[in-house]
C-alpha cells in the first residue's frame, strides 16, 4: 500500500515511520511518500527515517516531493499533517491574541480560530485534489485544529476522511493504568468535540471504574488531569476532562501563565525545530540521535505553562510516548484489513449527539472496519458540556463560513462569539492584527 503524508518535512514524522516499521503483516504499507512546500526539511526528515529503518528488513521505501499531485496520485492512504504558516505563524498567532489579554492556544480560542482561518482553504483544496487524483484513499487528518479541520474537509471527501488525535488516547490509557486496569482491555466513554471532551465512565470486563476513582481523591490526584484540574472539581464534574479543558475551566490563570513565560510555546518549538533543521544541514550529523533529543525535550514541555500554573509538576515518564502514530496504524490497519476494533475518532455526528447536526464533526468512540469509522451512541451531554460543545461548535461552523465566502465580519463573529474571547472590540482587533501578519488571511475583505 502507498501512504502519503502531507507536511512530510514535520517533526513529528518519525513517529509514523517508526510505527509502520513494526507492521509486518500482510497488506502493509510499503511506500511511502513525503510532500512537503521546504526540500530541505524533506531531506532532514528523510536521513531520520533512513536511519531508522537500517536495521529492519523490508522497511516500506520512502520517496519525497515538493509536487502535490505527484504524492496524491494513485495513493492509499494519506496522512495530513500540514501547518500553513509554520511554527513562526503559530507563534504569531500567541503573540497577537496575549496582547489582547486572550489565549493564544493553537487550537483553543483565539489562536486556534487564526490557526484555522488560514488552515482551512488550504485543507479543502488538499481535499478536492483527493478527492480527483485518489477518489478510492482515506484520508486520516491529524492537522490542526483538528476537529474543525476535518469537518471542512468532509464536505468535499465524506466520510472518507477520518481525524484522529492522541489526547483522548493518552488520557484513557493514564486512567486505566491508575485503576490497574490495561488500557488495551478498558471501554472508554468519551465525548465531546477534539480538545473539548469529557471521559464520563471506563468500563472493564462490563463494570465501570470510573466512579471508584471519583471517590479517591489520592488517586485523583496521582495523574495529570487530577494534578491540573484537582480532586475537588474532578468530583465535581463527575467525569475527566480533557487536558485542554483547563484553558476554558482556569483561563485566566492560564493566559497569565502564558503572559509570563520567558517563550510561548510556539516560539519555543520555532527555535527548537529551527535547531534541528540546521544541526541536518551538516551531512555527518547522526540525524536520529538528533531527532530523539529534540522529541524528549518537545514532549517533556507539553503544557509546561497549565502545570505551573495548577502546580502539577513534570509529565511523568510514561505521558511522554505521544500516542497519535499507533492511532493512525491501528486505524489504517483496521480499514485495509477488515481488522476490527474501536478507537476515538473524530467523524461526522450522524445523529450521535443530538444537540448537533449529522455533518457536525465530534470526537467519541467508533468502531472501524472495511468500511471505515462508524461512531457509537452516546448518551446524552450534561448540560454544563452541552453548553461548550454548541458554542464552540458554532464559532467553527462561522470560521469555516468566513474562510468559503471570504467575508471579514463572519471572521469577526466567530472570534467574538468564542467563549473565551469577551469583547466584539476584541474580536474586531484581533482580526486586524491577524491579517496584519498573516499573509494567507489576505483573502479575507
Amino acid at each position: 500500500m502507498k501512504l502519503t503524508i502531507l507536511g512530510g518535512g514535520g517533526f513529528r514524522v518519525p513517529l509514523v515511520y517508526g510505527a509502520l516499521l513494526t507492521d509486518r503483516g500482510e497488506g502493509r504499507v510499503t511506500h511511502v511518500v513525503l510532500h512537503d512546500l521546504d526540500d530541505g526539511r524533506l531531506r532532514a526528515v528523510a536521513r531520520v527515517l533512513a536511519e531508522q529503518a537500517a536495521a529492519v528488513p523490508d522497511a516500506p521505501r520512502v520517496t519525497a516531493t515538493t509536487d502535490l499531485d505527484e504524492a496524491l496520485r494513485g495513493a492509499d492512504f494519506v496522512f495530513s499533517a500540514i501547518r500553513v504558516g509554520g511554527l513562526e505563524g503559530r507563534a504569531d498567532d500567541e503573540r497577537v491574541a496575549l496582547a489582547e489579554g486572550v489565549l493564544g492556544q493553537e487550537t483553543v480560542g483565539a489562536g486556534g480560530i487564526a490557526y484555522g482561518l488560514r488552515t482551512v482553504p488550504v485543507a479543502v483544496d488538499i481535499a478536492r485534489r483527493a478527492a480527483r487524483l485518489a477518489p478510492d484513499a482515506w484520508v486520516i487528518n491529524f492537522t490542526n485544529p483538528a476537529g474543525l479541520v476535518t469537518e471542512a474537509m468532509s464536505r468535499h471527501l465524506g466520510d472518507r476522511v477520518i481525524g484522529i488525535c492522541d489526547s483522548p488516547v493518552g488520557l484513557g490509557r493514564r486512567i486505566a493504568r491508575v485503576l490497574g486496569a490495561d488500557p488495551k482491555q478498558a471501554w472508554i466513554d468519551y465525548v465531546g468535540l477534539n480538545h473539548l471532551g469529557w471521559v464520563r465512565g471506563l468500563r472493564i470486563a462490563g463494570r465501570d471504574e470510573l466512579p471508584r476513582l471519583l471517590a479517591d481523591p489520592s488517586l485523583l490526584g496521582s495523574f495529570e488531569e487530577g494534578k491540573l484540574f484537582g480532586a475537588d472539581w474532578l468530583q465535581s464534574l463527575g467525569a475527566i476532562p480533557n487536558e485542554y479543558l483547563h484553558y476554558y475551566y482556569f483561563n485566566r490563570e492560564a493566559v497569565r501563565a502564558y503572559r509570563q513565560a520567558e517563550k510561548t510555546r510556539g516560539a519555543f518549538l520555532a527555535g527548537q525545530q529551527a535547531r534541528f533543521y540546521e544541526e541536518m544541514r551538516d551531512p555527518g550529523a547522526a540525524a536520529l540521535a538528533a531527532w530523539d533529543r529534540t522529541r524528549a525535550e518537545r514532549e517533556a514541555t507539553y503544557m509546561a505553562e497549565n502545570r505551573e500554573s495548577a502546580g502539577a509538576g513534570e509529565r511523568d515518564a510514561d505521558d511522554l510516548s505521544g500516542g497519535y502514530e499507533k492511532v493512525a496504524l491501528a486505524l489504517m490497519r483496521a480499514i485495509a484489513r477488515d481488522e476490527r476494533t474501536t478507537l476515538i475518532l473524530n467523524v461526522r455526528n450522524q445523529g450521535v449527539l443530538s444537540v448537533l447536526d449529522a455533518d457536525a464533526v465530534i470526537e467519541v468512540p467508533c468502531l472501524v472496519d472495511s468500511g471505515g469509522a462508524h461512531p457509537v451512541a452516546v448518551a446524552p451531554l450534561p448540560e454544563h458540556a452541552t453548553g461548550l460543545v454548541c458554542a464552540v461548535k458554532g464559532v467553527e461552523r462561522e470560521v469555516l463560513a468566513a474562510a468559503e465566502s471570504g467575508s471579514r465580519a463572519r471572521a469577526v463573529k466567530a472570534f467574538a462569539l468564542h467563549p473565551l474571547v469577551d469583547s466584539v472590540n476584541v474580536a474586531r482587533r484581533l482580526v486586524e492584527a491577524y491579517a496584519d501578519v498573516h499573509p494567507g488571511l489576505a483573502y479575507l475583505k
